[in-house]
């Protein structure tokens, strides 16, 4: 079942904000997305490093729906895959609605668990100004609602490039809502 479809593979060595497209990037099992600066067990994120260093990576692969490009580019931002961190950039897929645990098949042989929602940073601003204001919002109630991806772990190993098939395969009722990680 066909669920999804990569749009765009994106990795960068260096902490950047954006990521450099790729014609094919290749996930490696527990540890995140090979010649990424995110690479590892143990967190990368420079902020979370500063926190502490020995927490588990629960953030080794970022997803990103492409159908949020359109919904800013709209609001007048233009932004292309990779431009906003993520490693894979996807269509079809409400990637936002999915529940923590949620595993996703890549391709022919790449598997991520989705673990919970990206949580932009201030930097955003700093790749375009007024940004963060719309990634980040409040819904009616008052809550707030994160729209810059997912992140993920590696469960296994493969390549992924613009193209595959996304199948997607939801974990056992009851279904937890995603929460920022």
């Amino acid at each position: 079942m066909n669920d999804g479809t990569v749009v765009a593979v994106s990795r960068d060595t260096l902490h950047r904000f954006s990521k450099v497209n790729q014609d094919v990037v290749r996930l490696l099992a527990g540890l995140g997305v090979e010649g990424d600066a995110h690479l590892g067990v143990t967190v990368q994120h420079r902020s979370r490093v500063a926190q502490d260093p020995t927490q588990p990576n629960l953030r080794q692969v970022h997803l990103i729906q492409a159908e949020l490009f359109a919904d800013l580019r709209r609001a007048g931002y233009e932004v292309a895959p990779g431009n906003l961190g993520e490693n894979i950039t996807t269509r079809g897929l409400d990637l936002l609605a999915l529940p923590v645990g949620t595993v996703l098949r890549l391709g022919a042989d790449a598997v991520v668990e989705i673990t919970g929602l990206r949580n932009p940073c201030l930097q955003i601003d700093a790749f375009r100004t007024g940004l963060l204001k719309q990634v980040v919002g409040r819904d009616e109630a008052g809550d707030i609602v994160r729209k810059a991806g997912v992140m993920g772990v590696v469960l296994e190993s493969g390549d992924v490039r613009a193209g595959d098939a996304i199948e997607v395969r939801l974990p056992a009722a009851p279904h937890r809502p995603l929460e920022r990680v």
